[in-house]
Order: structure tokens, then C-alpha cells, then sequence
């Protein structure tokens, strides 16, 4: 039988080296941001003002960005909806008010093309809401976390040193949420990433995915712990890895091949969505076979990195 978590010290060193370069772009923003966050905050979690746009005929890019910089507005975000024939832009800028609004729109109007009044509309989040918006993302953050932590507890009650699967879970979720985070603050960096209320939707979903086949080895660990009752933890660990193994690379590849395929076709609006999506599954999935069963094999030897262990097979037998 092969032995996956022998290998333990590899799969942590790889965490690492993914998690550390996102670390270090998250510190760097942080330090340079006037938000001093680890990422470009949309006007979701700071005030501003988002402008969906529609034109009854083809425009450009700078043409929108000229009329809003004769506003004030030096570095408004802008992006495009849709096919190239909608002629469906967005546009997320600093708060304004109500009637610098209509005056904004009046010169879109005159300067770049005929706006589709029906189908244009702003949205404004003043400074008060923003920062409910992410007082609230937290709490939810927070709020996911012990509950995870409780279900799994209750979950394994009976089996042995059970909190030990709540807490090695959660040192997983948190690895997924660093790996999904700190990809994320490089995006942000390097092509202006927002961060908006979506980012908050992928990282809960993102949870989910880094629990869910966790749940299963578990599961099966704890089965199997009964059935094989007095053969060592670590060869019962991974009888249960092997056992999970095609049913967890199965699923995880299942909703791959769907997400890449969102983030090829999909509009562009869902795109960051998306990809943080992606990453977080291929995280997840990464993280419950090489992550968390492994730690769980650590605790209960006491060896983290398993090199007590590897020194003990390699001498020789007297």
C-alpha cells in the first residue's frame, strides 16, 4: 500500500511556497494602498459610485474615460459588458452625488454617444454603507469558521481525539483561503483586481469546497479505524486517502473543466468570480488529501514534517 502522508513534509513545503509570494503581495498593498488593505477595494466595501452604461451605438474606452476625468474623476475603472455589439460598459468611480450624477450622464450623452436611458442606471454606496457591507463579510467569515469547526467536533465525537479533525479542517480552510487570498492581492497588484461583494461569495464558496472532501476522508478514516482495528494510524490514514481518492479527484475535476469553462466563455463580468472559484477548488481539493489528513497523522505522532519517522525505517534492523 502506498503511504501518502509519509510524505507530508513535501506537501507542506509546496503550501508554502504558493502561500508565501500571496503573503508577501498582501503586505506590500497593504503598505502602499491608501485603503491599506491586501487588495483594491470596489465602491462594495468603500463609498463610490458604479455607472452601467449602455449606448445606442460603438464607442470607446477613452472617450468614457475623458468625460469622467473632466469631473474630477482621475482613475475611474472601466470595463466592458457583454459582446462587443451591446455596447454595455461599466464604470466604478469615488462617490458622487445626486446631481453631479445627471450632469455626468448629460455629457456622456453629448460628448460620446446616445446613452439607452432605459437600460442605464447608477448605484451609490455611501461610506456608512461600505462599511457595513464589510463589518458584515467578516462576521460571515467568522461565523463559518466556528461553525465548521462545531459541526465537525460533533460529527467525530466519538471518534478518537476528536477536535483534532476540527482544528487540522480548519488550518486547511485557512491554507485555501491564503492560496485564494494571496493569488488574488498579485492579480490585484499586477492587473487593478476590485475586490467586491462577489470575492466575499467566492471565499465562502471556497470554504466550502476545502471542507467538503476533508469531510469524506474523515468519514471513511473513521470507518475505517473500526474495521482495522489495531493496525497503525498512519497505514489506516491511508487506506482511507486511497479509498477517497478517485471519488474526490472525480468531483473536483467535475467542476474544473466547468469553471475553466465559465472563465473562457463567460462574460466578463463574472470573470474574477470565477477565477477565484477556480483557484479555491483546485486549493480545496489540494488541501484535503495533502493538507489536512497529513496534519492529522502529525498530531497523532507527534512529528510534523514526519522525519522521526523516516529516520526510524531507514535503520537498519538489529
Amino acid at each position: 500500500m502506498y503511504h501518502i502522508v509519509r510524505n507530508r513534509a513535501i506537501y507542506f513545503l509546496i503550501s508554502l511556497a504558493v502561500i508565501l509570494p500571496g503573503l508577501g503581495f498582501m503586505v506590500y498593498n497593504t503598505v502602499t494602498l491608501s485603503s491599506h488593505t491586501p487588495w483594491h477595494l470596489s465602491v462594495d466595501f468603500r463609498q463610490g459610485s458604479i455607472f452601467d452604461i449602455k449606448f445606442n451605438e460603438t464607442v470607446t474606452e477613452d472617450a468614457i474615460r475623458n468625460v469622467f476625468e473632466q469631473f474630477g474623476l482621475s482613475n475611474p475603472s472601466i470595463s466592458k459588458l457583454g459582446a462587443d455589439s451591446d455596447n454595455l460598459w461599466q464604470v466604478r468611480t469615488d462617490f458622487l452625488q445626486g446631481d453631479k450624477t445627471q450632469a455626468l450622464l448629460d455629457a456622456l450623452n453629448k460628448q460620446v454617444g446616445a446613452l439607452d436611458q432605459k437600460q442605464s442606471s447608477v448605484s451609490s454606496v455611501s461610506a456608512k454603507v461600505a462599511s457595513e457591507v464589510t463589518r458584515a463579510a467578516i462576521l460571515a467569515v467568522i461565523a463559518a469558521t466556528v461553525a465548521i469547526l462545531l459541526f465537525i467536533w460533533y460529527t467525530f465525537r466519538k471518534a478518537p481525539n476528536a477536535i483534532r479533525y476540527s482544528v487540522c479542517a480548519i488550518v486547511a480552510m485557512i491554507h485555501d483561503v491564503l492560496v485564494a487570498g494571496g493569488l488574488t492581492a498579485i492579480f490585484s497588484t499586477l492587473f487593478k483586481w476590485e475586490i467586491d461583494a462577489l470575492f466575499l461569495t467566492a471565499m465562502l464558496t471556497v470554504i466550502g469546497f476545502s471542507v467538503q472532501d476533508t469531510i469524506v476522508v474523515y468519514d471513511r478514516i473513521r470507518e475505517n479505524l473500526v474495521r482495522h482495528r489495531g493496525e497503525p494510524f498512519e497505514d489506516v490514514v491511508s487506506r482511507s486517502l486511497i479509498e477517497t481518492l478517485h471519488r474526490s479527484l472525480t468531483i473536483s475535476l467535475t467542476n474544473i473543466f466547468v469553471m475553466t469553462a465559465l472563465l473562457l466563455f463567460g462574460g466578463a463580468s463574472i470573470k474574477q468570480f470565477v477565477a477565484v472559484l477556480l483557484i479555491g477548488l483546485v486549493s480545496g481539493t489540494y488541501s484535503s488529501i495533502f493538507n489536512a489528513v497529513p496534519l492529522v497523522v502529525a498530531w497523532e505522532e507527534r512529528d510534523l514534517l514526519g522525519l522521526r519517522a523516516l529516520r526510524s525505517r531507514a535503520m537498519p534492523a538489529k
